[in-house]
């Protein structure tokens, strides 16, 4: 085949994608709202995963502190052979039932937390023990997959299952199985954290300035969010300490960083409430 004719291939099957996501919403939506629960009672969102999949859960993981102003400790990634396995393989790794049980007591996982095993096949043994030893730690469980018929549907309280169909290079899950899993692990994680008030309207109302690209944007996302001048953001923001939910609300309801800070305090940290006072 000439490299357009394997292309085309390819891109006619990752058509195949999103309508398969699109199939398994209303489990991606429960499996959104255990996050939730989760973290409103003290808990973690910890992915699990081998492979290109545990790649997947690491990548989603690291995105959430900058993206959504939250701790690292709050979505954490387990990968099968650890920190190696992320830029290379690590053999036998997705084998081991002991390491999975071990790297969990390590994150000393508790009843308040919720699990997602990641694994395309279904079967992949690090991931299974994982989920048998958080269900036996009393915490919630969920596993993407993109087959409902194997070991993993019977051991997660929640199942998704994105059946995306033979891949063109047979066994290449990296392919439309990997990117069936960044599609739901995006829409998890940025589903509970909306929900979890870490998003305003849809802007990153808790985005940290990482570089100064990012800084430019928080500027642009508060004027936005208020409706205000680039200029008249910038000043708020700086007498906001550059916490952008106090500037928010100083732009607002016109106060100063010290009465938006008791409007918050006093919405419980709930910036919407603090807006809608």
């Amino acid at each position: 085949m000439t490299a357009i004719e394997i292309v085309r291939l390819m891109n006619h099957e990752d058509r195949k994608v999103a309508a398969a996501v699109a199939r398994v919403l209303p489990a991606i939506a429960r499996a959104a709202d255990a996050i939730v629960k989760a973290i409103r009672s003290g808990g973690r969102l910890i992915y699990v995963g081998a492979g290109s999949s545990g790649r997947m859960a690491v990548l989603d993981a690291a995105e959430c502190p900058p993206t959504f102003g939250t701790s690292p400790l709050l979505v954490q990634a387990l990968i099968a052979g650890g920190r190696p396995a992320v830029t290379g393989a690590v053999e036998g790794a997705e084998d081991s039932l002991a390491n999975a049980e071990r790297d969990l007591r390590t994150k000393k996982l508790t009843r308040h937390d919720v699990v997602v095993g990641i694994t395309a096949s279904g079967t992949t043994p690090y991931v299974l023990a994982a989920l048998q030893y958080a269900r036996h730690r009393g915490a919630a469980t969920v596993a993407i997959t993109v087959n409902p018929r194997t070991p993993v549907a019977r051991l997660a309280k929640i199942l998704i299952a994105t059946e995306v169909g033979p891949e063109v290079l047979t066994g290449s899950t990296r392919l439309k199985a990997g990117t069936a899993q960044k599609m739901v692990l995006n829409m998890l994680s940025t589903a509970a954290m909306a929900r979890l008030g870490h998003v305003y309207e849809n802007l990153m109302i808790d985005v940290k300035a990482s570089n100064q690209k990012v800084s430019d944007r928080i500027v642009r996302i508060l004027a936005e969010a208020s409706g205000r001048s680039v200029s008249s953001a910038e000043h708020a923001l700086r007498q906001a300490g550059h916490n952008m939910r106090i500037a928010l609300i100083m732009l607002k309801h016109g106060v100063d960083a010290q009465g938006a800070k008791k409007k918050l305090a006093a919405a419980k940290g709930n910036l919407h409430e603090a807006l809608d006072k």
